[in-house]
């Protein structure tokens, strides 16, 4: 369970930015045939899982005029005659506060497992995490309504564990929803996918992260809204991350560092290296990676389409993108942005120092500029 009072998907009461997503959902309850299965896809950070347990949290309240005795062979026939206009619930609800809290009995959740000893989460969803789904929704509700699984997120299910979910897809029970969320749905079997209605979410616009973060961050000025939905794409579980880890002025102190190409700032980059390398600064050294890795993407995007504004944050950085970009080949930007990205991960699994993770991929960046 998350500590208390944060904001998660799980007592999250609203969600802004994907209304034709829930209107699909609340028109397939509202049909009385809806499907056994949806893939909800899109970037992380968007509003998945947030809708996913928004929908949940519908079924379970709205699904309990439903009984056992009223539902047949085929799925999603017991349904309320009073067709709901809205997926809200109200966070006094006792429905509402039940999923929060993580005690609601015809709920399960299926998420990556943490390991204590690494202090991270597993790489993958293991077979032992979804290994009770089938008997679980094979049960009698509870409550005497629908049965919800969420799969957060299905691509990382490895492939014992995605073959022991394709099994409850090929013969789903009656009155139960499976919800599996996907960054990346090609990575999941293709058997998985064809067993599923798929709703692919939209990145967010600029003005509704902004309004987001003034819910959820109301510490935060406008301005750094704005500049960090930039950054984040759209997305705004990575705003929030980002403000958290103070990624505007990790990406600021990142651009002062970059203007001193084509010949870096030797004492910067050392300072830069020391302070990712001290003790507790493991999530600010990730979020560095993140904005490095970022900025790489765009140059080689503008060197690419030949784009010369709109890439940055501001004309500044538009300018020192186009400078750069002009003096180097984008073949030897895409080998600097790859071996940026795995020197940052191989410092996180702990292979490698972070200092020497730091300084080797902006000596890297340093080298493809001279001619």
């Amino acid at each position: 369970m998350s500590e208390e009072g944060k904001l998660t998907p799980r007592n999250s009461a609203n969600l802004l930015g994907h209304f034709e997503a829930e209107k699909t959902l609340l028109e397939s309850y509202n049909s009385g045939r809806m499907h056994h299965a949806w893939l909800i896809t899109g970037p992380r950070g968007i509003g998945k899982a947030t809708l996913a347990y928004r929908f949940a949290r519908f079924l379970l309240k709205h699904g309990q005029s439903g009984g056992a005795d009223e539902v047949d062979s085929l799925f999603g026939d017991a349904l309320p005659t009073v067709e709901p206009d809205s997926l809200t619930i109200d966070p006094d609800d006792p429905v509402f506060r039940r999923i929060s809290a993580s005690a609601h009995a015809d709920l399960m959740t299926i998420e990556r497992e943490f390991d204590e000893k690494k202090n991270r989460f597993k790489g993958v969803i293991g077979v032992d995490r979804v290994r009770g789904v089938g008997a679980f929704l094979g049960k009698t509700s509870a409550e005497g309504g629908w049965r919800v699984v969420i799969i957060d997120a299905a691509d990382e299910m490895n492939r014992n564990s995605a073959n022991a979910v394709l099994k409850v897809l090929e013969e789903p029970p009656a009155q139960a929803v499976l919800l599996l969320l996907a960054h990346n749905p090609g990575r999941l079997l293709p058997t998985i996918r064809s067993r599923c209605r798929t709703l692919t979410l939209n990145t967010l616009d600029d003005d509704t992260l902004v309004k987001l973060m003034a819910d959820h961050a109301p510490d935060s000025s406008p301005e750094e809204a704005l500049g960090l939905s930039k950054l984040a794409e759209g997305s705004f579980g990575r705003t929030l991350s980002l403000y958290e880890e103070g990624g505007l002025d990790l990406y600021n102190e990142l651009t002062r560092l970059l203007s001193t190409l084509p010949q870096l700032d030797v004492e910067a980059l050392h300072k830069l290296g020391d302070k990712m390398s001290r003790a507790g600064a493991d999530e600010a050294f990730r979020t560095l990676g993140d904005l490095l890795c970022w900025w790489l993407g765009r140059l080689i995007s503008q060197g690419a389409r030949g784009k010369t504004s709109g890439l940055g944050l501001n004309e500044s950085d538009d300018a020192l993108m186009l400078r750069i970009s002009q003096n180097a080949d984008v073949n030897k930007l895409m080998d600097v942005w790859s071996k940026a990205g795995s020197l940052f991960d191989q410092a996180i699994s702990g292979n490698l120092d972070r200092k020497q993770a730091v300084l080797n991929s902006f000596l890297a960046l340093e080298g493809a500029l001279k001619r």
